[in-house]
């Protein structure tokens, strides 16, 4: 089968917006949204990306890929690949490459903001109501729903992805043996990716870099540029200096003006840390962060920090969010102001310690990304790669299923062997009849996900009614 060729997209005259990516990105999708559309696109993304990481992967996939077809199969999976081997939340920095891809660094800001933004302001609203009144029960039904659906979602992408990323015998081998190792032995996930990328390397057929079109961009008159198009270490020095600046700066100012005993200043330099030391997604952050958060800094309340995980897991945004409800808390409870007042400082300061890293490590990066695409050797790695990936989205999305449909899920260790064990009596009727009909919705009906999501959303919140 051939590829058609791709035409050069002309892009905008350099000026404030303009960076090294702008010379490094190669167009390979079929159509170039206007900057208003995709950001009304991204704003959809943001307020329905329900699900986790995994859900979040598959409904950009379903949205940017297959059905406004801004970027092609290859792109989104090598981004995919990238987003993966950064430390924080692999969701929001793929949102904020395909943005970055599309408009530069203004559609880079535009997709990452509009991913984490409607999801902050839920949580943080809901923290106010958790730390003044406990769980709320209309909203706890009207969100298992919604997990239901998400669940739905996420089976219809792992199969999409499965179909579309695994072409040969050793890339379904290697997604195999990813899902065991993470989920039967818990392999810290850069050890996987690492052995991946090494069997890729050896083993997986190499690619002709001749293989794959080499698009050129036009910036603006300036001539035309390729993916393989050196990128000046100055303007990635540049980059970087920038975006620690706006990533630290602010939080040495909390530092200064409370103190650097105050709850908010522990604050910016525990999440300053989690964000970049936390490979593997946000349940790597989690592991990472549940005992600290309870044990060591009395922020939490043992208990709260499962229930800080049911509202991230409920409401839209990266999962990773839950550090807001734990910074929300930490400073609603330690005094010295206003309580509201208070949490929500602490929520911001998490959240800018959480994220700004994210748009540090993107802008840094991608504009070197397409020249990993054409090394032959390099491109085996990553097909190597996203075998894995697939592996490690199936962990995710058994894990995100057992905690659906099962209210009591154990987890034990023997040796080397980690199992998680639902209890079958345990198991959630209504969560179960709804993921259902969701399934229904999209696999027989060829429903929508906002239609499914509403459909399920609703539905759940009736029986709740009613029960």
């Amino acid at each position: 089968m051939t590829t058609a060729p791709h035409k050069p997209r002309p892009v905008a005259s350099p000026g404030p917006e303009t960076d090294i990516g702008d010379a490094c990105r190669a167009d390979h999708s079929s159509a170039v949204p206007a900057f208003g559309e995709a950001v009304q696109v991204w704003a959809n993304i943001g307020l329905t990306s329900f699900g986790g990481p995994a859900g979040q992967i598959a409904m950009m996939h379903r949205i940017l890929v297959d059905e406004k077809k801004w970027l092609d199969e290859r792109t989104y999976l090598l981004a995919l690949n990238f987003c993966t081997l950064l430390p924080g939340p692999e969701a929001m920095q793929l949102a904020t490459y395909s943005g970055w891809r599309l408009h530069g660094i203004k559609g880079g800001l535009a997709a990452g903001l509009l991913f984490v933004l409607p999801g902050a302001l839920v949580i943080l609203a809901l923290s106010a109501l958790y730390a003044a009144f406990g769980q709320v029960p209309a909203l706890t039904a009207l969100f298992t729903g919604i997990k239901a659906a998400v669940l739905a979602i996420v089976i219809e992408a792992l199969l999409r992805i499965s179909k579309k990323s695994l072409k040969n015998r050793t890339e379904w081998l290697i997604a195999a043996a990813s899902f065991v190792a993470i989920f039967f032995f818990k392999v810290p996930f850069p050890l996987i990716i690492l052995a991946a990328g090494v069997i890729g390397y050896l083993s997986l057929p190499a690619v002709s870099a001749s293989s794959a079109p080499a698009a050129q961009i036009d910036r603006g008159g300036q001539g035309a540029m390729t993916p393989t198009s050196p990128v000046a270490w100055r303007d990635t020095a540049k980059t970087v200096a920038m975006w620690l600046a706006i990533w630290i700066v602010p939080l040495l100012a909390v530092a200064a003006i409370f103190g650097t005993d105050h709850v908010l200043a522990k604050l910016a330099l525990f999440f300053s840390k989690l964000a970049v030391v936390t490979f593997g997604g946000a349940y790597a952050v989690l592991a990472y962060m549940a005992q600290d958060v309870v044990q060591v800094h009395g922020w939490l309340r043992p208990g709260e920090m499962l229930d800080g995980l049911g509202l991230a897991e409920t409401t839209p945004g990266p999962l990773i969010l839950v550090t807001e409800f734990v910074g929300f808390l930490a400073a609603y409870r330690a005094g010295g102001g206003e309580p509201l007042l208070m949490g929500t400082l602490g929520a911001v300061v998490t959240l800018w310690a959480t994220f700004a890293p994210c748009f540090l490590f993107i802008f840094a990066g991608a504009p070197y990304i397409e020249r990993l695409q054409s090394a032959p050797r390099l491109k085996s790695a990553l097909s190597g790669i996203t075998a894995a990936v697939v592996g490690v989205i199936l962990n995710l999305s058994l894990w995100f299923a057992l905690h659906v449909l099962f209210k009591s899920v154990a987890e034990f260790d023997a040796g080397p062997l980690h199992m998680i064990v639902p209890d079958v009596a345990t198991i959630d009727p209504t969560t179960a009849a709804l993921a259902i009909v969701a399934a229904v919705l999209l696999f027989g009906l060829h429903r929508g996900i906002m239609t499914t999501l509403a459909v399920c959303g609703a539905l759940s919140l009736a029986l709740a009614q009613l029960a």
